[in-house]
């Protein structure tokens, strides 16, 4: 009996076909997953890294909710054609806090991981609001609606709470105790930000956009919310300072 006749009776016996799938599914997963508990950390430690401030979590809620997702990545892949057009390739630290990560699967707007500061408010208020007017071949449907609805943001300290408590995300009780007026804090034009500032600088770095975003300080809209998530997506580490840990081995 020949290699194929055998192969063939593997196909033809319903159980043996199971056993031998489970078989080949275990060896892959151990091979993949095994190595992980012998790495000193799995996820390298950057500078600069820290949680989402209320304000950015609440626009990262919308821009989950409006599906940006589905058009936008947040991945650079280590290619030298994506690193010329986007930016620094990502680093898996910068989406330890994303609860989903908003890799993406497919790109029919460009990617969106280093879009931090690259535009000014006012441009990407605008481009919510009416793409084709910045963008002309742009097929994004409009936003304008976020900068006439009030964000609700009364309960971001219970957010943050339960993503503290269910995705360990390292909020502190100062942070949770006080992020109706961090939002309050981030998105008001001269606004008293010095407890802003204490609880959101990490590693001697205090790197929170602030101001009012959709250009209406009389009131913080969702509009607000969303705008200070773009604005920090890839400005969290500073690249120019930035050294690779040589501690996967």
């Amino acid at each position: 009996m020949g290699f194929l006749d055998k192969h063939k009776a593997l196909e033809k016996n319903v159980s043996l076909l199971l056993v031998g799938s489970l078989l080949v599914v275990s060896v892959g997963g151990i091979v993949e997953i095994a190595p992980l508990f012998y790495f000193q950390n799995t996820i390298e430690k950057v500078e600069g890294m820290r949680p989402y401030t209320p304000l950015e979590l609440a626009g990262r809620n919308i821009y989950i909710r409006e599906g940006c997702y589905t058009c936008h990545s947040q991945m650079i892949r280590p290619f030298r054609d994506e690193v010329e057009r986007y930016g620094q390739y990502s680093l898996a630290a910068e989406s330890m806090y994303d609860y989903p990560f908003q890799w993406g699967s497919k790109r029919t707007g460009p990617d969106l991981a280093r879009i931090g500061g690259r535009y000014s408010n006012e441009w990407q208020v605008q481009h919510l609001t009416d793409p084709r007017s910045v963008v002309p071949e742009s097929i994004m449907p409009s936003y304008g609606f976020l900068s006439k609805t009030k964000l609700e943001y009364e309960n971001m300290g219970a957010h943050l709470k339960a993503n503290e408590r269910f995705n360990r995300v390292p909020y502190t009780v100062q942070q949770i105790e006080n992020a109706v007026a961090d939002v309050v804090a981030q998105a008001t034009p001269d606004a008293d930000i010095s407890g802003l500032e204490e609880r959101y600088t990490y590693d001697g770095r205090f790197n929170v956009p602030l101001g009012d975003f959709d250009g209406n300080p009389e009131e913080i809209t969702e509009m607000d919310a969303l705008v200070a998530y773009l604005q920090m997506l890839g400005t969290l580490v500073d690249f120019s300072t930035y050294v690779p840990e040589d501690n996967y081995r």
